[in-house]
């Protein structure tokens, strides 16, 4: 079971990683003088989620979700 327990670290710090470099590449979410005049609606914020930003956010929101089950997998010292 210990060769269990290194293989999933070993993941675990994989998506460590690749959660930073997500978060760190998208846009901030800071509203700038642009919702005044309702930019927001523009072709780009209609079809975000077809958008690389959009992308970034669905992988990140997957890694979380993996992050969170292997940090509880790893915590229940079954292995």
């Amino acid at each position: 079971m210990g060769i269990l327990r290194i293989v999933l670290t070993v993941i675990f710090i994989l998506v460590c990683l690749a959660l930073v470099v997500l978060v760190l590449m998208q846009e901030g979410k800071s509203a700038g003088l642009g919702s005044i005049s309702g930019a927001a609606e523009t072709y780009w914020g209609k079809n975000k989620g077809r958008s690389m930003e959009g992308r970034l956010v669905r992988y990140t929101k997957i890694l979380v979700v993996l992050f969170m089950l292997l940090a509880i997998i790893l915590n229940l010292n079954v292995f």
